[in-house]
């Protein structure tokens, strides 16, 4: 590929595929948030987010399997590592897998710049799954439909959102502090 080597050639095992009720089985009992990314397709985003995720100690990410990036050189560069420890769990049905999320006893809160609640005074206490919709679009309206509920983060009104991922690692930060 074109990606710059530094002269280092390593020969790896492929990441283990993980389905979605392994991972969640793997986080009972325990209050680590899932991230739940719908169609959020640029690289650097996700590799941002998937940083973020180990740092601040998530369950696992959760895509569409259609709508999102490969795992390649780009995430991996952008995740410094994070790839490897992180869970990124792949689904065919989103709505489904927000289902089932629910059933394993996680509060859904998509976030959006419309909601009239900010994060805070939406997560409770519960295990909470954060939503976050596609750059530019946001959150379709079928994957708002299936969370609890809707918030926002508390930023100025003279800008109108924040990057996905700078949204994810501010979302888990305020879980993290609860």
């Amino acid at each position: 590929g074109d990606a710059p080597h530094q002269g280092l050639v390593a020969e790896v095992d492929p990441l283990e595929d993980m389905w979605l009720g392994d991972l969640l089985q793997q986080g009972e009992g325990d209050q680590r948030p899932l991230l739940v990314l719908d169609q959020v397709t640029d690289p650097h985003n996700v590799g941002a987010i998937m940083r973020s995720a180990a740092a601040f100690d998530a369950l696992g990410i959760v895509t569409p399997d259609r709508h999102a990036p490969p795992e390649s050189g780009t995430i991996a560069r952008a995740a410094s590592g994070a790839l490897e420890i992180v869970p990124w769990v792949r689904v065919v049905n989103l709505a489904r897998a927000l289902e089932e999320i629910a059933e394993a006893g996680f509060w859904r809160v998509g976030l959006t710049g419309e909601a009239t609640q900010t994060l805070t005074q939406a997560m409770g206490t519960q295990r909470v799954a954060l939503v976050l919709g596609a750059e530019g679009e946001g959150m379709r309206q079928n994957t708002a439909s299936h969370c609890d509920e809707l918030a926002r983060l508390p930023i100025s009104h003279k800008v109108e959102s924040l990057n996905v991922s700078n949204a994810a690692a501010i979302a888990l930060y305020a879980v993290a502090s609860r």
